[in-house]
């Protein structure tokens, strides 16, 4: 442990030109005495720390002092490339390797280059959950990310919904998305194409020592991509009869699902007379387009089916009543 404080303590020292006590104290998450203890090791070593003393002073390195001490460990270099994606290396376990992989490369850094990382960090971050939902995350999602870097089987028990019974299975764990604030695992079944399971509804995991064979053809991206809009489309299984003026068409995809959006002006034909659109919309239920279509206030005019207009209606009179 104290070795390893004191390979940072350099990296430090070397990725920057000055740093006080109380800075190394905060990084090394140790106390001030520990930094001065740990600083006359290193002196006493061999490598040539120098303390400025005073206000404005700190520790140095001497004399362009540089240690070979920067070569990535494989978790470090791998954690590196999700280094944008702050809170999900936390999640998954991964923070203390990115921060080692971070300070490495910047001590190998040119000095004229050093800030370089914290440049970019003062200019660009990524916040991955959406907005008005506190993200959970799940207790077992570090040991399955574990098993994805390792390629080894996951044997995991599985609740497709509250209330469900359980099913366990040996998953081959190809990889991890987060998609809103919400983690799900890529995986194979035996011999069954890649399927996606919600991290939060495992109950169980247990990672194996059994390593699989990665199919390395395998595009996750490409995958997640084309299973997103598969899902979008199947939880769209009932219509609506629409009729919008031009802003309401115009703010129309932004109330219900855009590929539904333009899958209907393909079928449609132009505005009337009146400059009116009439679409036949795919949506999830006529609970959920009520909720949606309101909205759109008197910018849409549902025209079927029938008790969704009646609802409409009603909704139409109660505001009429409440305003007039």
């Amino acid at each position: 442990m104290r070795a390893a404080r004191l390979i940072k303590m350099v990296l430090l020292l070397q990725s920057r030109s000055v740093m006080s006590a109380a800075e190394l104290a905060e990084e090394l998450e140790v106390s001030e005495r520990t930094v001065t203890r740990d600083a006359q090791a290193l002196s006493e070593a061999g490598v040539p720390v120098y303390a400025d003393r005073g206000r404005t002073g700190g520790y140095r390195l001497v004399g362009g002092y540089r240690t070979r001490l920067t070569g990535l460990a494989r978790d470090e270099a791998e954690a590196l490339f999700l280094s944008g994606l702050p809170s999900a290396l936390r999640e998954m376990g991964l923070d203390d390797a990115a921060s080692a992989a971070r300070l490495k490369v910047a001590a190998a850094l040119l000095p004229s280059l050093r800030d370089a990382p914290r440049s970019a960090a003062r200019r660009f971050h990524l916040d991955a959950p959406g907005w008005f939902h506190e993200p959970v995350t799940p207790g077992l999602l570090p040991a399955v990310a574990q098993a994805v870097w390792d390629d080894r089987l996951l044997r995991a028990r599985y609740r497709r919904a509250a209330g469900a019974e359980e099913t366990e299975r040996e998953l081959a764990p190809y990889g991890l998305v987060l998609k809103a604030g919400v983690w799900y695992l890529c995986a194979r079944a035996g011999d069954a194409d890649v399927r996606v399971y919600r991290i939060d509804r495992f109950t169980a995991v247990a990672v194996s020592e059994t390593r699989f064979e990665r199919d390395l053809d395998f595009d996750l991206p490409g995958f997640w991509a084309k299973r997103a809009a598969e899902f979008a489309r199947s939880i769209l299984r009932a219509e609506v009869t629409v009729r919008l003026s031009g802003a309401g068409l115009a703010r129309l995809p932004h109330v219900v699902d855009p590929a539904a959006v333009e899958e209907a002006l393909a079928g449609a034909a132009g505005p009337d007379a009146d400059g009116l659109h009439t679409l036949t919309l795919a949506v999830e239920s006529e609970e959920v387009a009520y909720d949606q279509l309101l909205r759109l206030g008197p910018e849409l005019e549902v025209l079927a089916p029938s008790a969704l207009r009646a609802r409409f209606g009603r909704a139409a009179a109660r505001l009429y009543a409440m305003y007039r």
